[in-house]
């Protein structure tokens, strides 16, 4: 048996599924992805007049991730300290990887305490993001 997780304070999914879902010890994140929990939009894109984007900024975008992921904890009742381990998927690592771990180190400053990660360079996302993130975490016993 599995506890389903609806943050309010993150954004809506883009499909039909739970922001998380708990079994056992274990939190298992859907996809989290940068966009604003009000107003839907996305940190840091500039777009054309046709709605093409045009540029992004992904430390504007990974910041916006980490924070959705941390609604999605709070509302599960876990904690950032609980991460155990993070995907991350990029749209353009090449241009973004290296402002994306300056990032990831503001906010994981330890490596003896930050969760394992893979990362990942990717063609698309189903919204007009560069980034989202994949996660898990542990709930203390």
């Amino acid at each position: 048996m599995s506890d389903v997780i609806d943050a309010s304070g993150a954004p809506r999914p883009v499909g039909i599924y739970p922001h998380a879902r708990r079994v056992g010890n274990l939190l298992f994140l859907s996809g989290i992805g940068p966009r604003d929990p009000a107003g839907n939009g996305i940190p840091g894109n500039e777009y054309f007049a046709d709605g093409r984007v045009r540029s992004h900024d992904i430390a504007a975008q990974a910041r916006a991730v980490f924070a959705n992921v941390r609604a999605v904890l709070d509302a599960s009742g876990s904690r950032w300290e609980d991460l155990v381990d993070i995907t991350v998927y990029l749209t353009d690592m090449a241009r973004d990887f290296a402002a994306y771990n300056a990032v990831w180190a503001e906010h994981f400053p330890d490596p003896a305490t930050a969760p394992c990660r893979t990362t990942l360079g990717i063609d698309a996302l189903p919204t007009p993001i560069a980034i989202e993130l994949k996660c898990v975490a542990a709930f203390k016993e």
